[in-house]
């Protein structure tokens, strides 16, 4: 295992992008909760831009496609929220496929969650201008109906991992953050968020690179 900066990481994905001969790149950047997804996926897409000296990479996140509060108030769902029932699949599988139609002039909306009002929103555009889409989200490699048609939408698939400790810390601390007194946070962390882990867990041999955060840069692994 070796280590490799987000430099290093942009270098790698801009070179594979003409070998597969496909006008837009999609990465898919998988893990657990906590594992640091969102910051992998913002900073590679930082380091592509800066190389390219413009704007053609964008992150896609996969939490705009949570089911309303309506809707799991409705099935009776909203204590299971982000567990993968209560995300809608086949919508976020209908936008991952309109990214592969990169002529669309009006681009491809993508919807965002709104962590103030806890639901999803409009989100921006993605533009044919954008060439890499960063799709980041906890069940990209999920082996279930409907999650498991993701993986064949995705040109690569990176999975972080993480301590199991770092991640239940980091757990604890965004669920105080969120508002949660202590003990909710506590059992919301070993009835929901533990067992989801290990169920995250189980898709990393799909992956095609195992990513951890060390040192400001990442220790690499292919996936066998």
């Amino acid at each position: 295992m070796s280590a490799i900066s987000l430099e290093q990481l942009a270098d790698r994905t801009i070179g594979r992008a003409p070998v597969l001969g496909t006008s837009r790149y999609i990465v898919g950047i998988a893990g657990p909760p906590a594992a640091g997804k969102s910051t992998l996926a913002s900073g590679l897409r930082d380091a592509i831009n800066q190389h390219e000296s413009a704007e053609v990479a964008v992150v896609a996140p996969m939490d705009g496609f949570h089911l309303t509060n309506d809707r799991l108030r409705a099935e009776g769902w909203l204590h299971e929220k982000g567990q993968p029932h209560t995300f809608d699949v086949a919508l976020f599988l209908e936008h991952l496929r309109a990214l592969r139609i990169t002529t669309e002039p009006a681009g491809v909306r993508w919807p965002e969650y709104d962590r103030k009002v806890h639901d999803p929103v409009p989100g921006p555009t993605i533009e044919s201008r954008h060439r890499f889409v960063i799709v980041e989200g906890n069940y990209l490699l999920l082996e279930r109906p409907g999650w498991a048609d993701v993986r064949g939408l995705l040109d690569e698939a990176w999975y972080v991992d993480v301590d199991p400790a770092v991640a239940e810390r980091r757990l604890y601390e965004r669920h105080l953050r969120s508002g949660r007194t202590p003990e909710e946070a506590r059992r919301k962390i070993s009835e929901s968020d533990l067992p989801n882990l290990q169920l995250i867990a189980s898709g990393k041999k799909l992956a095609d690179r195992l990513l951890t955060a060390h040192d400001g840069a990442y220790l690499i692994a292919e996936s066998a």
